[in-house]
Order: structure tokens, then C-alpha cells, then sequence
């Protein structure tokens, strides 16, 4: 499921891991989009662990999951299997996406942290990590996963987690990937047909007169989201910049890289033909409405990360309608004068924070949950992707991980990881209403990189 999805209403509910089989939500994956394996990998046998923390104790675990999401009960299914194997009292909270900022943060504080937590590498990185909340997890890298003598290092793509976002001040790495993310252009084959990767721009807007052409919107857009209105300018000013170029740009205290550097304002104006063709209601509506107008094939395309497919799917499943998607997917094509051919990617993964009382049960976890036998959930039961590099590729996502896995691609993290810095207030303060104002017309592509250089050259001033 979508890491970033905004619950509804915040689930703090906790769960003592002592009465709780993880039998229970195999049952419960039936239906007309059910994933094969599911059933079967939530009934499988545990793995033996490896490591088995010197203190036994306990483990408390505050979750950005809710219990009924798949990850959540891939989850649910390990930490059992870790209490039953190694002794360690395990406690979850299930708090959902906004755990690390409605509770996490205002904990560092105090001594009521948990011993473990999760989030995209961004947002610890900026909520956590910048304010020392977190412990180096260096150690981790090294210890072995009950596979034989392979450690967490030797089954992890280096890609998932060694880069500069996901290193401390002292340069450390805080956070250890399970679920890693992309972003791709989704569309129903069923309905139109295999895509051909378009090659440009005027390629990718002529599939949006198509669409037109037959009665349909051509892009679901749900703009009330603001990490999704990003997505468009910073796919295409990230091939003209390149990987660090939008954080640079970012960071300028001047300002004035944006309008500088040619690129941005390119990136711009190719942002606001896309734009044109958003849904009808799409700046109006609460997410997931345009999202599952999508699904109901109201629109030919939808772009958003890896999680689509599992996202619409558990919500056609709900409609009970027996509708399905043929799900086919392609990236951005390279904008006019563009040279940098990247790939995005975000990793999810587990921290520590530096006060946990129980970091070596904390740590055990860690390296356990990427045992095959448990990180194979990620894919079989939530039907997204991992950082190991054996294990499955749900089919819906093999054109996407073929893209990540290109060795040719220069790889970015999603959004050049602009939305971590100052916290993530420089995304909140600066970046998003100028982007909203591009993409409902009432900036120019001028006007646009103009605002971006002022009011980012006084966002820097004021932080001093």
C-alpha cells in the first residue's frame, strides 16, 4: 500500500503480540483481485532468527502501518513469529503514516520512545535524524539473517540504502530498507492496449489527445495531495539537473538557481501542458475520489508510485463488482534538451531512535524481518517491492523494477529528497503553492521559477 497515504483518522491501536496468532488475516485476502500466495505465506512456518537479542526483555514497535493493511499484516506475521522464536515481549502501536510527526517527534523529548519505528528514508531523515533522534545502524548491516552466513549487507541491493539522504552527521546510516518505491505512468491494457515507452513529451501529450478523442479524461490527478502535484515538475527538472540538482537548487540561500539554470523553467513549461489535461474536479476532490475514478476507468492514466496497483485493486475488490485491471505502466519520457536519463526511488525501512531502551531486541528485529521468509510478505501479500534483489517481483511491477534495476539509469531519490529539507518546511512554505499555482495556470512556467527564487531566498533568510 501507498507509505504516504493520509489515514483518516490516526489508529493508535496496540497490540500485545501474546494472545495474537498470525492466522487470522490469511482468511481475510479472498476476493476478484486476490494475490496468489497470500493465504499461503501469512499460514507459512517462521524462520529460525539468527541473532537473539542478550537481553530478551521486550520490543516496542510504533508502526506507520494500520493492522489491516497488507504490510501490516506481513508485519503482524513476523513479529509473532520473532516473540514466539526468541522470547522477546513484543508491543505494537499502530499509528499509520503520520506516526513520526504526531508522535514520534514530540516523544523525542521525553524517555517514552519506542524502541523501533518506521518511515520513508526522507521524513526520518528530516523529522528525526536532523534533531539526533536517531542511533547509527551501521552494526545492523552486519548481522546475519538466518540465511546461512548472509547478513542484511549481502541481501541488500546497495542502491536501497547506501546514498548521502540516508546518512547521519556522523555518517552513519540510520535507516535499513524492507519496501523500496518508484513512480511510473499506469494505464488499464485491458482497455487500450500495451503502451510503447514514449519517447518525448509530444509523445506522452498525444496519448492525452487520444484519450480525448474517445471520451475519456486523459489524467487522474488527486490534488489534494501535495507530494502527488510534485511529482510532474520533479520527474522532468530532475533530467535536466540530474541527481542532487533540485536539492542544490533547493538550498541556494540566493535563490536564484532557479532562474538561473535554464532547466527549471523548461521543466515548467512542459509541466503546464501536461497539467491541462488533469481530470475535471481534480483540485477539488479529498483523496482517494480522483484516484478510484481511475480505477472505474473514468480516466486513461494515472501517475503515482509503485503502490497503485495494490491500492485500486483492494478498492475494486471492496466495490464487489468483480472488476480488474490489466495493469501496464511506462515513465516519463525525456523532455527537450534533457540529458540526464534517471529513475526514482525511495526506500522504506526501520530506525532506531537514540533514546530506545531495547535497541538490541530492536536491531534482532531488524535483521530477522529480512530473512527471505519474512520479507517475501512484502511482495506475495502487499504486492509492492523489496530491497533484495532473490525475492519475487509482483508481475504488475516487473516494468518498473526493470527500470530501477537499468544500471544505465542515474538514480534519484524521489524527488531529489527536496521534501526533507529544514524539516520539510522548505516543501510546505516554498515549494507547494507555487507548484499548485502551476498546475491550475496561475503561474507561468516564468512566474513560477520567479516565485520559487524569491520566496526561497526569504525562507533562507529567515532561518538565520
Amino acid at each position: 500500500m501507498r507509505f504516504h497515504k493520509l489515514v483518516g483518522s490516526t489508529l493508535a491501536a496496540t497490540l500485545l503480540l501474546a494472545g495474537c496468532g498470525s492466522g487470522d488475516a490469511a482468511g481475510d485476502s479472498a476476493g476478484e483481485n486476490a494475490l496468489p500466495g497470500a493465504a499461503e505465506f501469512l499460514s507459512s512456518p517462521c524462520p529460525e532468527p539468527a541473532v537473539k537479542p542478550a537481553s530478551g526483555g521486550q520490543l516496542l514497535y510504533w508502526s506507520m502501518w494500520t493492522a489491516d493493511e497488507p504490510q501490516g499484516k506481513v508485519l503482524q506475521k513476523a513479529l509473532q513469529c520473532f516473540q514466539n522464536k526468541t522470547g522477546v515481549k513484543v508491543e505494537v502501536q499502530w499509528l499509520g503514516r503520520k506516526a513520526y510527526t504526531q508522535n514520534l517527534v514530540p516523544a523525542l523529548n521525553t524517555g517514552n520512545v519506542p524502541d523501533l519505528f518506521d518511515q520513508d528514508v526522507s521524513k526520518v531523515g528530516a523529522a528525526i535524524m536532523t534533531p539526533g533522534g536517531t542511533q547509527g545502524l551501521d552494526d545492523v548491516f552486519g548481522m546475519k539473517i538466518g540465511e546461512g552466513d548472509k547478513t542484511v549487507k549481502d541481501v541488500l541491493s546497495p542502491t536501497s540504502y547506501d546514498f548521502p539522504q540516508n546518512k547521519d552527521r556522523e555518517g552513519h546510516s540510520f535507516l535499513v530498507p524492507y519496501e523500496i518505491q518508484s513512480s511510473a505512468w499506469w494505464y488499464d491494457k485491458a482497455k487500450i492496449g500495451a503502451i510503447a515507452q514514449p519517447k518525448t513529451v509530444d509523445d506522452l501529450v498525444g496519448l492525452f489527445d487520444k484519450a480525448k478523442a474517445d471520451g475519456k479524461a486523459a489524467v487522474s490527478q488527486d490534488g489534494d495531495i501535495p507530494f502527488y502535484n510534485m511529482y510532474y515538475f520533479t520527474q522532468l527538472a530532475e533530467r535536466y539537473v540530474g541527481a542532487g540538482g533540485l536539492a542544490k537548487a533547493a538550498q541556494d540561500p540566493t535563490g536564484r538557481a532557479w532562474t538561473d539554470v535554464p532547466g527549471f523553467r523548461e521543466a515548467a513549461a512542459q509541466t503546464a501542458r501536461i497539467s491541462k489535461y488533469f481530470i475535471d474536479g481534480w483540485d477539488a476532490a479529498k483523496f482517494p475520489q480522483i484516484q478510484q475514478r481511475w480505477a472505474d476507468g473514468d480516466a486513461r492514466f494515472l501517475y503515482v508510485g509503485t503502490w497503485a496497483p495494490s491500492e485500486t485493486r483492494e478498492y475494486l475488490d471492496k466495490q464487489g463488482a468483480g472488476t480488474k485491471i490489466d495493469y501496464g505502466s511506462f515513465q516519463f519520457p525525456m523532455p527537450p534538451g534533457a540529458a540526464h536519463d534517471t529513475v526514482e526511488q525511495m526506500s522504506i525501512g526501520f530506525a532506531v531512535p537514540k533514546k530506545a531502551k531495547n535497541a538490541d531486541a530492536a536491531k534482532a528485529f531488524i535483521a530477522y524481518f529480512l530473512n527471505k521468509g519474512n520479507l517475501a510478505g512484502i511482495p506475495a501479500v502487499a504486492d509492492n517491492l523489496v530491497p533484495r534483489p532473490d525475492l519475487a517481483v509482483p508481475d504488475d511491477l516487473k516494468p518498473v523494477k526493470t527500470v530501477m534495476d537499468d544500471q544505465k539509469k542515474e538514480h534519484v531519490l524521489q524527488y531529489d529528497g527536496i521534501d526533507a529539507i529544514a524539516g520539510g518546511k522548505w516543501q510546505t512554505d516554498v515549494f507547494d503553492p507555487a507548484d499548485t499555482a502551476l498546475l491550475k495556470g496561475q503561474l507561468t512556467p516564468e512566474a513560477f521559477v520567479a516565485q520559487l527564487a524569491q520566496k526561497s531566498a526569504a525562507f533562507w533568510k529567515n532561518q538565520h
